[in-house]
């Protein structure tokens, strides 16, 4: 879709992350989603308002262990949901921060913007501090986000899934190995396609680096968005491939 563009030919999204960047540098207790500002009784957590916060850690839910899809509060996933129970993944658990809907998915949208970069960042923060518990349980090794492709990255300037794969690292203790995955080719943009037509696209999309070590290793593999699952299945089994004996997928949101 394209942006609206202001009379000065500079489209009106870009317009308005600068106006909130300046914001923030001039308003420092200002909310990075909503810009309302909070008091000294009340201050920004992880650079959220309360009622933001709330909004992106409180996941309302149960989740598939197997896929992280919404699922019923009487469902049966020990063999997975109805989203992954018929499908070969190459996980072995998955796990978000909460739906992609809401706030949370205003703010992943906002991660992708130039200006997006604190956002993901902060978001990878409130990821790490609600669970934390569980990736410790999962007795993680390393920690690799899923890349963008070297131009994708260029035009942005950033991955926000390695600011999010940094801040889990950091609260786990383990490493993060951000060269150790590589995207070897662009799928295409798969906003229409079928979800078997996501899983065949990107099929070799991604390689492992001559210096990557995953052999023996349990490896947590960190994305924004989780739709189908075939981005994380098909990085982890280039993973697997490569000797790693556990995958654990975790993102910020599925869809």
């Amino acid at each position: 879709m394209l942006e609206a563009v202001q009379g000065d030919g500079m489209p009106q999204g870009r317009v308005a992350e600068l106006t909130r960047g300046i914001a923030q540098l001039l308003y420092p207790n200002a909310c990075l989603l909503c810009d309302s500002f909070e008091s000294d009784s009340a201050p920004l957590r992880h650079g959220f308002c309360s009622g933001c916060h709330e909004s992106l850690a409180v996941d309302p839910r149960g989740t598939c262990p197997r896929c992280a899809a919404t699922v019923g509060p009487h469902t049966d996933t020990a063999s997975g949901c109805v989203s992954c129970r018929e499908r070969s993944i190459a996980f072995d658990a998955a796990l978000r921060l909460g739906p992609y809907a809401g706030r949370l998915q205003e703010a992943i949208v906002r991660t992708k913007h130039s200006a997006g970069e604190a956002i993901a960042e902060m978001l990878g923060r409130t990821f790490a501090e609600e669970c934390v518990t569980n990736l410790r349980d999962a007795g993680i090794d390393v920690v690799t986000p899923i890349p963008l492709h070297w131009w994708r990255r260029w035009r942005r300037g950033f991955n926000q899934a390695e600011r999010i794969a940094e801040e889990v690292a950091a609260a786990l203790g383990v490493p993060l190995h951000a060269n150790w995955l590589a995207r070897v080719k662009t799928a295409p943009q798969h906003a229409q396609s079928s979800a078997s037509a996501r899983w065949e696209n990107i099929r070799g999309a991604f390689g492992v680096a001559p210096r990557a070590r995953f052999t023996g290793r349990r490896v947590l593999l960190v994305d924004d968005v989780m739709t189908t699952g075939a981005t994380l299945s098909e990085a982890a089994r280039v993973v697997k491939a490569a000797g790693a004996t556990r995958v654990v997928a975790a993102v910020l949101a599925r869809a």
